[in-house]
This record gives C-alpha cells, sequence and structure tokens, in this order.
C-alpha cells in the first residue's frame, strides 16, 4: 500500500491540510485492511475530511478523526529528546490546568516569530499570521444553536467568502506562489522537513502519523515545546479527542432522541429535515447557495429549534460528559499536553516581548 502523503499549508500562511497525494514528501499516513487507519467514517469521507476549512463557521459533519489528527500534525512536529523542565503543578503533585485562551493566543504567536524566523535564516520570506483572522468565524458540531450569530451570518457564506478572500490577498500565498518551481519545492522543504518521517504518533483508535524530525516548524516546536516526540504524541492524542468526543455525542441514543423533537419543529416551519447532518448535507450540495435571506431564515429557524425542542441542551450536556469521560480515559496523554503547553509560556513570553521590542 502506497504512502498517503499529506501536504501542509505552512508556507501559504496557515496550518492546514492543502493537498493530498500517494507517494510525496509530507506527512504519511498508514492504512490498514486496505483503508486509512482510525477512520470512524466511510472509506469515500476521506477526501471530504481534507476539504474541511477551519473556522468558516459551518457545522462540519462526517469528519472523523482524521481531520483532527491532521490539525494536529501541522501544529506540532519535533524530533529532539530534552525533557522540559516540571511544572509547578506537576512539581506539586496537582493536576495541571488547562491554558486560557489568551495563554493559547501567546503560544501561537510564538510559533509563528520561530517559524519566520528559521525562514528567514533560511532565505525566504514569512510573515506571521493571525491565529484568527475572522474572529465572527464559528464551529457547530452538532446543531446551529447561537440565534445571533444565524441572524448575522446565516451559515457563514459570508465567512466563507472573507477567508477565501483573505487567502487571495494573503502575503504568503503571493510570495509562494511567486517563487519558480525549484524554489517552491526548496520552501516547503524548509518549512516541513524531508525523509525520513522518523517523528511518529498513533490517535487512540491506531493512526499512525509520520512527520519529519527537520524543517522549520520542527525547529520552532522544539524551541518551544521542548520534549519533542512527547508533545507531538501528546498533541496527535488530545487533538484527535475532539473528534472522539464529538462522535460519541452523535452516536448516543439520548443525542437521537433529542433530534426527534427538533426534527418535528423544523417540519412545522416548513423545513422538513431528519437530522442537523442532513439538513447540512442538502444545503451543501446545492449547485446555487440559497439567496441570502434564504439562508439567514433557514439558519434562524434551525437555531431557535434547536433551543425550543431541547436539542442544543441535551446536546451540551452530552458533549460536557464526554468530554471529562475521555479526559479520565485519556488522562497521561491530556496531563502531558497540559504540561509542555504551560511549561512553554515563559519562553512564548520571552519571544513575543523581544520581537516586540525589536519591531
Amino acid at each position: 500500500m502506497p504512502d498517503i502523503s499529506i501536504v501542509i499549508e505552512i508556507i501559504a500562511g496557515r496550518r492546514t491540510v492543502t493537498r493530498v497525494s500517494v507517494g510525496a514528501t509530507g506527512v504519511t499516513l498508514s492504512c490498514r485492511n486496505g483503508r486509512p487507519t482510525g477512520m470512524g467514517q466511510k472509506g469515500a469521507q476521506l477526501m471530504a475530511a481534507f476539504r474541511r476549512t477551519p473556522g468558516a463557521g459551518r457545522r462540519f459533519v462526517g469528519v472523523g478523526v482524521l481531520c483532527a489528527a491532521l490539525v494536529a500534525v501541522a501544529g506540532g512536529i519535533h524530533s529532539a529528546t530534552d525533557s522540559p523542565p516540571a511544572s509547578s503543578a506537576a512539581a506539586a503533585g496537582q493536576e495541571p490546568r488547562e491554558p486560557s485562551r489568551q495563554e493559547l493566543s501567546l503560544l501561537h504567536e510564538a510559533g509563528q516569530i520561530l517559524l519566520r524566523d528559521c525562514m528567514q535564516r533560511k532565505g525566504f520570506a514569512y510573515q506571521p499570521v493571525k491565529e484568527n483572522p475572522v474572529p465572527e468565524a464559528r464551529e457547530f458540531p452538532y446543531v446551529l444553536d447561537d440565534v445571533a450569530w444565524a441572524r448575522e451570518h446565516g451559515y457563514g457564506t459570508d465567512i466563507q467568502h472573507e477567508l477565501s478572500e483573505l487567502r487571495k490577498t494573503d502575503a504568503n500565498q503571493r510570495y509562494f506562489r511567486g517563487l519558480p518551481a525549484k524554489q517552491r519545492a526548496a520552501a516547503l522543504t524548509a518549512a516541513n522537513g524531508s525523509r525520513p518521517l522518523t517523528v511518529t504518533a498513533r490517535t487512540p483508535d491506531g493512526m499512525l502519523f509520520q512527520r519529519s524530525p527537520k524543517g522549520c516548524q520542527s525547529e520552532a516546536d522544539a524551541t518551544l515545546y521542548g520534549n519533542l516526540r512527547q508533545w507531538f504524541q501528546a498533541k496527535v492524542t488530545a487533538d484527535a479527542l475532539t473528534e472522539l468526543r464529538r462522535a460519541r455525542v452523535t452516536e448516543d441514543p439520548r443525542f437521537a432522541e433529542a433530534v426527534k423533537p427538533w426534527s418535528a419543529c423544523m417540519r412545522a416551519a416548513g423545513h422538513p429535515s431528519t437530522s442537523p447532518a442532513d439538513l447540512r448535507a442538502a444545503t451543501s450540495s446545492r449547485r446555487s447557495p440559497l439567496p441570502r435571506n434564504e439562508e439567514i431564515a433557514l439558519a434562524v429557524t434551525e437555531a431557535r429549534c434547536a433551543h425550543t425542542s431541547g436539542l442544543a441542551k441535551t446536546a451540551r450536556a452530552l458533549d460536557q460528559q464526554y468530554a471529562r469521560s475521555l479526559a479520565r480515559q485519556y488522562h497521561p496523554a491530556v496531563r502531558t499536553y497540559r504540561e509542555l503547553q504551560l511549561n512553554a509560556l515563559p519562553r512564548a513570553r520571552d519571544l513575543t516581548q523581544k520581537a516586540d521590542t525589536s519591531s
């Protein structure tokens, strides 16, 4: 079975999967029994997982552990073996806390600075990208349940358009496209590294990821997080748990029961649909998008029915329940992930402060 290689769009200014090819240099995905391992959905959904646009505001249906794990690959791959100092919580025998939203943003900013500096040393330009260039972008993994957001954005096609325009005008995109073919290949190698792919990690359901220990992304993460192999495994696991949690919620009989009154509410409003997933599939498969006013009206109806039917409340409760149970089940990986993040914060603060001083 040939390797399925994943090309990460680091040069283009985002840590997202942009292309899947067979036998090319990049991240490889092991297969078992004739299909990629770890897929919670049918093999036909493999490519759909790569078409996901992060933060586009739509409810993404049927994307299994693969997508989350790929994001983990893009965001945290390294190869050094130095262990970071123990966090204060670990030293005191306490559970490490979850980093705040502001602290996660700080880690992102520091990683971008390190990536920029490394690429510059290798002779390529790179401009750090914002963590969330469109703050209004959101995901609704179970059902659209924010009436105010739906009234303003519908299903997020305006945000999709804004993200598309940002990609067209992105300085890193323009720079990368403007390079001669040979230099483009060299830039990708500089960012992502080359073979052999000796850094490995497995998702909870067995999917194997491999990545080059070389390249600027590896160097940046090595500098920031210290223990590279440990970070890679912990991050792959932690990110995969998001999709595992969502899968368990939607497979729970209580969720299926809660969908029934939601479906009745939608039918009474003139929009018959068996589930939010089916509704999203129907709207996304249209040859032409819904007119803006119809999109907003449908989205608002879905959000209202989510609340009046109790589906939003049930989904939220199940999400919290499975988040706790998965955190217990995969406690070592979750603990390690948080410790590595917390230990990286002083380095991140130092990096960003120095960058602010020099700018």
